[in-house]
């Protein structure tokens, strides 16, 4: 018979505001600000007034920890669902400030007529409406009489029964009474089970990932500066989008204003680069690889609870050690130096835009790589070229693509056993082989998807190597990237089309060049063997039809740099398969081209 790893228990809604109060129960923050806007809080209040279910919490009891003296610290329960509801029942009944996904202040009042038994969100209009109490709050504050609170009513209300309204006011006072599930979920259950549990009770709810677990672990524990290390990584992410929003933590915040953490974050708000926008997810996943050598974010939880991996228990001194290099993870992270050099890494390499990162992961273990690397004190070059190539490798095999948290832990776990510059060296080898480029690369750039790797691949060859755009006799593919260009189609669009060929064969991406718009509109469906021709004669002193190219051997040069056969400027037009076919073999090589100059 299998064991029940969970608890279900009703307890009313008064309890349950009395455990958020004293700590008992902890808000993680998982889902962190209050999403609900003020009309769902109303709806959840009519619930409860009507006597309907409002659903279950869940909560999952931290597991109880040795402390240095011996004794045993009692786990507090983390309310991993139902933050929103219990947030809103605190801000409406409590009178408590709720912070937006704005990161604003504010405060829900909620309305309430007796005579219709109705809730609403309050509002001027409602406030200077005599038949509304403007706030509900103030019916639950314990100092409010009630006697004098109906007394006050009836007295604006001529027409209402004091007892009528008292009856009502006493209704709604009941609702604290009202109970509440809450399914508490073993201390032994992994990240896995908790989370499977999760989806199962509340399928409509977002799904939790092992980020959301670590985010709940870190703020809830004040004792090691838990909270403070939860609004660093959050705060920079915010900073990173919204720029604007480092006044709101001036004003707003005045603790986390003064701690630390803002002077090593408050840097990012006045950079303008998009090549690396990580999310909470993605710091917590760096700093955890980098720090700890390890790769899976469950064993963070599991070393931020204090578990002893050995002895299978849970130990003050480990979760405090965990704590204190979770946040060195973190600092490395957002040091100002570190992350400036990571984009500058990959703008580098040619990967000049944002469309162009194709893997946040293989940017997430290149920066990894980075951090490791100079812990090894690699020399500033060398490291650079090693974690281009390494990032180029990653997008080009799909590294991360698969199961990327066991390739983190794999590729962390070799590089603590033989070191970066050993491992990547090795690794880098083995994965691209001669025949990748000659075999393996052609093959799978037969795809039409314009987010391939492989045609992004192409365009960083082209960026970093100082190719000009098709056809172009000044502009480069650099300057397209950065600017305005055009996705050309080398057989028009139009012209396969006409000719019964489906989009998954014309938009293969050997049929793709960077160009100019203004050559993309000159050509426009014209067949190749046409537009090439007139190449030919405006090379030859002819009308200048395409570009501003006029020598020939410029011209060669330009179909070289592009990857388009030669001969097509002599009229060797071949049929259109033929024509992918080779154009793949030479982006290929101008890819392996590239791959030998990132170092």
């Amino acid at each position: 018979m299998a064991t029940q790893r969970y608890s279900v228990t009703p307890h009313p809604i008064e309890t349950l505001l009395t455990w958020v109060k004293s700590g008992e129960i902890a808000i993680p923050e998982i889902q962190r600000p209050f999403v609900w806007d003020a009309a769902k809080v109303r709806n959840l209040l009519d619930s409860l007034y009507q006597g309907y279910p409002v659903g279950y919490l869940i909560a999952w009891r931290n597991p109880n920890v040795k402390l240095k003296d011996g004794s045993v610290s009692i786990g507090k329960r983390i309310l991993i669902d139902g933050q929103q509801r219990v947030t809103a029942l605190m801000a409406s009944l409590l009178d408590m400030e709720v912070l937006t996904e704005d990161y604003e202040t504010v405060q829900i009042k909620i309305a309430f007529n007796p005579q219709e038994e109705c809730f609403e969100v309050s509002n001027p209009a409602i406030c200077k409406n005599a038949a509304w109490l403007p706030d509900v709050a103030k019916v639950f504050d314990p100092k409010t009489s009630v006697f004098q609170l109906v007394s006050e009513y009836c007295a604006a209300n001529t027409a209402c029964s004091q007892d009528m309204i008292f009856k009502v006011i006493e209704k709604l006072r009941g609702i604290v009474h009202n109970h509440v599930g809450i399914i508490d979920l073993a201390e032994d259950l992994d990240i896995e089970t908790v989370t499977e549990i999760f989806i199962r009770v509340n399928s409509a709810g977002a799904a939790l990932s092992q980020a959301d677990f670590v985010m709940s672990k870190i703020a809830v524990n004040e004792t090691y500066g838990g909270n403070l290390l939860r609004k660093a990584i959050d705060y920079f992410c915010h900073l990173i989008a919204a720029p604007e929003f480092k006044g709101k933590i001036e004003r707003g915040d005045h603790i986390f204003a003064a701690s630390e953490f803002f002077g090593k974050i408050k840097w990012i708000a006045d950079v303008n680069d998009d090549i690396y926008d990580p999310s909470y997810t993605d710091m917590l996943r760096v700093a955890f690889t980098s720090e700890f050598g390890r790769g899976k974010l469950q064993d963070l939880v599991a070393l931020l609870s204090g578990r002893n991996f050995e002895t299978k228990q849970y130990e003050e001194m480990i979760a405090e050690d965990s704590f204190g290099k979770l946040k060195n993870g973190i600092l490395a992270f957002v040091n100002e130096t570190h992350f400036k050099r990571i984009t500058m890494i990959l703008r580098s390499a040619g990967f000049v835009a944002s469309d162009m990162i194709t893997s946040q992961n293989a940017v997430n273990f290149a920066y990894i790589l980075y951090l490791r690397g100079r812990r090894e004190n690699v020399p500033a070059a060398e490291l650079e070229g090693m974690v281009r190539r390494w990032y180029a490798m990653s997008v080009l095999r799909g590294r991360y693509s698969g199961s990327p948290e066991s390739t983190f832990d794999y590729d962390i776990r070799q590089i603590e056993n033989r070191g970066t510059k050993a491992y990547a060296a090795t690794v880098i080898e083995s994965e691209l082989p001669d025949t990748f480029w000659t075999v393996l690369l052609p093959q799978w750039m037969e795809t039409s998807s314009i987010r391939s790797p492989y045609f992004q691949c192409f365009k960083a060859a082209q960026a970093k190597l100082g190719d000009k755009g098709f056809l172009s006799s000044n502009i480069t593919v650099m300057d397209l990237l950065l600017n305005r260009s055009d996705i050309h189609h080398v057989y028009p669009r139009q012209f396969l089309k006409k000719q019964g060929i489906k989009s998954g064969t014309y938009n293969q991406i050997a049929n793709y060049v960077v160009a100019q718009s203004e050559i993309n509109i000159a050509i426009r469906d014209k067949a190749p063997a046409i537009y090439f021709a007139e190449l030919a004669t405006q090379c030859n002193g002819g009308v200048i039809s395409y570009g501003g190219i006029k020598d020939h051997d410029e011209m060669l040069a330009n179909l070289r740099m592009n990857c388009i056969p030669e001969d097509m400027l002599g009229g060797s037009i071949g049929d259109f398969p033929s024509f992918l076919e080779e154009r793949r073999k030479l982006m290929a090589l101008k890819i392996k081209s590239w791959f030998e100059v990132l170092s």
